[in-house]
């Protein structure tokens, strides 16, 4: 199989593209580097096709690596014929590999192998024939043996039959077709273990969908039910059809002294041996595809997630909420430090004093550090925190604003080694607090603290396949963490870490340097880290970034290996490295006529041109200051306060299979349906929203008692 053209095919571009950055990733390269460095290599290939294009070139290898096993395994046993090793070699999947190889792969011991040690594969062979003249019973007497355990015609006979039953069922051609046609007409269904009892899988009691059609979060959910023991799930193949195929297959003469035996046998070994398993492998492949489409859509959220904008410059306090263990303060100053943490007890159980003196305590907290945001946990006592803050609000002179923040994770980290070595004085609670006030701050340096998997944007993420999950989801922060770049004297060995090129082992040796010598003066002096060498270094300089150090370029994204190029680029235009730090480069791409042409000059690519001019003309830009800001509230709204047809702003919370949580500024989150997302039809909600986004929604209903509202984006006037 030729790799490169089965990927060149699948990603429609071009076989040149790929073979470069097949190159490139063999030699070592990460993706976040290849996508916004050798561009002019791949043709500007952006970082969700190179995942791709990494991710099939893996899997292709993996296949080509089967094979080559498979074939040597055949080989060794002396049954590999031409026509065999040519359909292996064909194969453009496992599971045909697997198909085929099944006849030959070593066996436990079987009904069928006993029944060979027994002598009866000459039985199996004859019945197959189907030219006896003779009943088979007077056929059968002839393999009778008292020494081999074969005592009565019955137990030769029955013999025969798992030795055919195996060799239908081993058989790559009839599996395949069998497989095609289960996927094609076969359906699903559930049934309740209990219908007495409730569950949130009461609308899969009495269920039934075809399996071409099953949604994914569907399949998702059918899983969990049936491993809670709430559900029975299973495929109903369209049997007749497939036994009527086998017997086709299978009988080929007339002949009443095999024929009535060899149905017996096709159904057997359908039943016994080939549906079972075929059931098994499209369970398998559905729950691969749902969670391949799940971790898409997790991925496409964290991002937003990630890529939320800091809110810089605030005095920040961060609360999270609790009812008996009452509530964690912590005041953060603009550059993250902790100056006072505090415990109220404001929310039941509770009485007007302690809410008297929980106010009393943060109207000194503002006043003395000068707070101008309060940054409150979404979790329990959310809805309770927040009135008592706006109580406080009116009753304060200072302009205060509060946000609603979505804490996920931030327990996991408050536990964490990483919060225990960061803050070994504090407890779970002030970590918890400082973390909630710090989101708002910086989402991303503090979200990468944070094993991605437990920050809530996705559906089902603990009964996925956990390492496909994390490498997916470590793969959307590295992206996100690039594309921001990371301040090199201020950094984390956590936020590090996720640098193109950086190990968990060299960002705790980046930040022991700095500890030790100091700031960075230049990007160069990361030669002088242990253990990051020359090839570390290619991959991990343009994401760094050293402000007020000895070179401008150096808080660019502009990488070391075009300096030069961007220094004669800057004296053709007639400005100094200085202006760059100065910001007084505004408006350059204006002066340039005629990319290509000073490409060819500069002796650099078109398109690393292009980067350089955009970056020079606003350095260090934030790709994050074009999302979304957060709503910052003064008010609340109680879930008893909304009314049908109510028409509110909402920040999305998290986007699933089908349709979006909205935060309307009640306690609970509403669900806009996917079909009340947009006039025209769409095909999965990511393609009208994203965690992060502010919306306009409309109230189509509130169910106080399941505590479920619903809304929709649909017939708003802007």
């Amino acid at each position: 199989m030729d790799i490169i053209q089965v990927i060149t095919r699948e990603l429609n571009v071009e076989k040149w593209q790929v073979e470069a950055a097949v190159r490139l990733i063999d030699e070592g390269c990460t993706i976040p580097f290849i996508s916004r460095y050798r561009k002019e290599a791949t043709g500007t290939l952006n970082d969700e096709q190179l995942r791709n294009l990494n991710e099939r070139l893996t899997y292709l290898r993996n296949l080509e690596d089967k094979k080559a096993q498979v074939l040597g395994s055949i080989e060794e046993q002396g049954k590999l014929t031409p026509e065999l090793k040519k359909q292996i070699e064909a194969a453009q999947t496992l599971v045909v590999v697997e198909d085929l190889y099944r006849p030959y792969r070593p066996k436990r011991r079987t009904r069928a192998i006993i029944a060979k040690e027994k002598g009866l594969g000459p039985l199996a062979d004859i019945i197959l024939l189907q030219m006896i003249k003779k009943p088979l019973e007077e056929e059968a007497k002839a393999f009778l043996s008292e020494e081999k355990e074969v005592k009565t015609t019955a137990d030769a006979i029955n013999g025969a039959k798992d030795i055919i039953a195996e060799h239908i069922s081993d058989e790559a051609d009839y599996r395949i077709y069998i497989r095609k046609k289960t996927m094609d007409k076969a359906t699903i269904c559930s049934t309740a273990r209990d219908e007495k009892e409730q569950s949130v899988y009461e609308m899969y009691y009495d269920f039934e969908e075809p399996v071409k059609k099953l949604a994914g979060h569907r399949v998702l959910a059918l899983n969990r039910g049936e491993k809670e023991k709430f559900l029975t799930v299973k495929i109903v193949a369209p049997e007749e059809d497939i036994i009527r195929y086998l017997e086709k297959q299978v009988i080929v003469r007339d002949n009443p002294n095999t024929t009535p035996v060899l149905k017996e046998v096709v159904e057997d070994s359908y039943k016994r041996l080939i549906g079972p398993a075929i059931e098994r492998e499209i369970r398998s492949a559905l729950t691969e595809g749902a969670e391949d489409g799940a971790i898409h859509v997790f991925g496409k959220n964290l991002e937003q997630l990630l890529m939320q904008p800091p809110i810089a410059g605030q005095v920040v306090l961060g609360w999270d909420p609790a009812f008996r263990t009452g509530c964690k303060l912590a005041v953060i100053d603009p550059t993250g430090k902790v100056l006072d943490t505090t415990v109220i007890y404001p929310t039941a159980p509770t009485n007007e004093t302690k809410i008297r003196v929980a106010k009393e305590t943060l109207k000194k907290l503002i006043s003395k550090y000068h707070v101008t945001l309060i940054s409150v946990g979404n979790g329990t006592a959310s809805r309770e925190s927040e009135q008592i803050i706006v109580e406080l609000l009116k009753e304060i002179p200072e302009k205060v604003q509060y946000v609603i923040t979505n804490e996920a994770g931030a327990s996991v980290y408050s536990a964490s080694k990483l919060a225990t070595e960061e803050f070994p004085n504090f407890d779970v609670g002030q970590r918890s607090a400082t973390s909630i006030a710090r989101r708002v701050q910086d989402p991303l340096a503090e979200l990468v603290k944070i094993d991605p998997k437990s920050i809530g944007v996705g559906q089902y993420q603990h009964d996925m396949n956990q390492k496909k999950l994390g490498e997916a989801l470590n793969g959307v922060v590295e992206d996100c963490v690039n594309k921001v770049g990371v301040d090199l004297n201020t950094a984390s060995a956590s936020l590090l870490e996720y640098i193109s090129g950086i190990s968990k082992a060299i960002a705790k040796n980046i930040v022991a340097y700095r500890e030790e010598n100091g700031r960075f003066q230049t990007r160069r002096e990361l030669l002088k880290v242990a253990k990051l060498g020359p090839k570390a270094f290619e991959q991990c300089a343009g994401f760094t970034r050293i402000t007020g150090g000895k070179n401008p370029l150096d808080a660019t994204s502009v990488h070391p290996e075009s300096y030069d190029a961007a220094k004669k680029l800057l004296e053709k235009l007639g400005y100094t490295p200085q202006d760059v730090a100065e910001r007084k480069l505004t408006g350059i791409s204006r002066q340039i006529r005629d990319y290509g042409k000073l490409a060819k000059e500069l002796e650099i690519g078109e398109p690393t041109l292009r980067d350089i001019v955009k970056e020079l003309e606003k350095p260090a830009r934030d790709p994050r200051d074009e999302m979304p800001k957060p709503i910052l509230r003064t008010d609340v709204l109680d879930m008893k306060d909304l009314k049908e047809g109510m028409v509110l702003k909402g920040t999305v919370r998290n986007v699933i299979d089908f349709g979006a949580f909205v935060d309307i500024g009640v306690h609970q989150d509403g669900l806009v349906h996917i079909s009340e997302m947009s006039e025209k039809f769409i095909k999965h909600p990511l393609e009208a929203v994203s965690v992060g986004d502010i919306v306009d929604v409309r109230v189509l209903g509130v169910d106080m008692k399941k505590k479920r509202i619903s809304l929709s984006m649909k017939g708003i006037s802007k």
